[in-house]
C-alpha cells in the first residue's frame, strides 16, 4: 500500500502556531498537503496576540519546501471562521481538511468558575469548532469530500478537577464529531476525534518528569492518517500520546426492562442495569434505539 500523502489538498490548521497544532502542518505539509496556518498567537488564557507566530511556522513549512499561508484570525467568532476558509479559498482554491486544534485554558474549581472563565473556553474549543467547520463544510459537500478532525481530552471524556468549562467543549466536540460523520457520509466528509496526551505549553505544569516521554510529535501520525484520503473510519474517538494509540467508545448495557417501571424496579435489579456483559457500542442513534426493541416487542 502506498505512503500516506496529500497531493496538493488543502488543510486548515487552528492554533498551528506551535505546540500540537505546529507538529500536524509541518508532517502534513512534508507529505504534500497545503496548509492554512492560523493562529491568533495568544497566551495560554487566550489573552492578548502576536502576529507572528503563525508567519514562523510558514516559514519554516516554506524552508523545507512545501506550501502554506499564515492566518491570524480568532476562531472565537463566526465571523472569525468565515475569514478563516476564505483564507483558504483565496490562496489555494479549495478546502478539504480542517484540523480542529485551537485550544485556551482557564481553569478553576467549579464553584469559583464565573463567566468570564465559562464562555471564552467555550467560544475558542467548542463554538471555534463550528465557527471553523460550517463554512469549509459548505465546500466540502459541492466537491464531494472532506476530512476533519477535532481535538477533544481525556479531561472531558473522563473528567479532571477544576476543568468544568473545557471538559463540558471537549466532550461536546464528540457528540459534534458523530453528528457530522452520519451527516457526511454520503458526501465522503469523514470527521474524527482525538484525545491527545503530549508536552505542550498547555500541560508542561501538570506533566512532571513524563512530560519527557511525550514528544507532540507523537500526536501528528494519527492525525496525519485521518486527514488523509487512506482514512476509513469516520465518528470515532482516539487516545493517542508517547507513540501508543488506542480507540476511546461508548458502550452500552443490555439493561432491565419492566413495562410498568418503578423506582423500586429500579433499585432492585440496579446490578443488571449495570452489568457489562453483553454491552454494544452503537454507531449512531438509530442504533442505540434498536437496542430497545426487543422489550417493546
Amino acid at each position: 500500500m502506498s505512503d500516506v500523502g496529500f497531493d496538493g489538498k488543502v488543510a486548515i490548521i487552528t492554533g498551528a502556531g506551535g505546540g500540537l497544532g505546529r507538529q500536524h502542518a509541518l508532517l502534513m505539509a512534508s507529505r504534500g498537503a497545503l496548509i492554512v496556518v492560523n493562529d491568533l498567537g495568544g497566551s495560554v488564557d487566550g489573552t492578548g496576540s502576536n502576529k507572528g507566530a503563525a508567519d514562523l511556522i510558514v516559514d519554516e513549512i516554506r524552508a523545507a519546501g512545501g506550501e502554506a499561508v499564515a492566518d491570524t484570525n480568532s476562531v472565537a467568532t463566526t465571523e472569525g471562521g468565515a475569514a478563516i476558509v476564505k483564507t483558504a479559498i483565496d490562496a489555494f482554491g479549495k478546502i478539504d481538511i480542517v484540523i480542529n486544534n485551537a485550544g485556551i485554558l482557564r481553569d478553576k474549581a467549579f464553584h469559583n468558575m464565573g463567566p468570564d472563565l465559562i464562555d471564552p473556553v467555550l467560544d475558542v474549543h467548542l463554538r471555534g469548532a463550528f465557527n471553523v467547520t460550517q463554512p469549509a463544510w459548505i465546500h466540502m459537500r459541492e466537491q464531494g469530500y472532506g476530512r476533519i478532525i477535532s481535538t477533544s481530552s481525556a479531561a472531558g471524556i473522563f473528567g479532571n478537577f477544576g476543568q468544568a468549562n473545557y471538559g463540558a467543549a471537549k466532550m461536546g466536540l464528540v457528540g459534534f464529531t458523530r453528528v457530522l460523520a452520519v451527516e457526511g457520509a454520503k458526501y465522503n466528509i469523514k470527521a474524527n476525534a482525538i484525545a491527545p496526551l503530549a508536552l505542550t505549553r498547555m500541560t508542561e505544569s501538570l506533566l512532571g518528569a513524563l512530560g519527557n516521554k511525550l514528544d507532540p510529535g507523537l500526536i501528528s501520525p494519527l492525525v496525519t492518517y485521518l486527514a488523509s484520503e487512506q482514512c476509513e473510519p469516520s465518528g470515532r474517538l482516539f487516545s493517542v500520546g508517547g507513540g501508543r494509540v488506542a480507540e476511546v467508545f461508548l458502550g452500552e448495557t443490555q439493561g432491565y426492562h419492566h413495562a410498568n417501571l418503578s423506582p423500586e424496579d429500579v433499585r432492585d435489579n440496579w446490578d443488571t442495569i449495570t452489568s457489562r456483559e453483553g454491552y454494544a457500542v452503537p454507531a449512531n442513534l438509530s442504533e442505540e434505539t434498536a437496542m430497545f426493541l426487543p422489550f417493546l416487542a
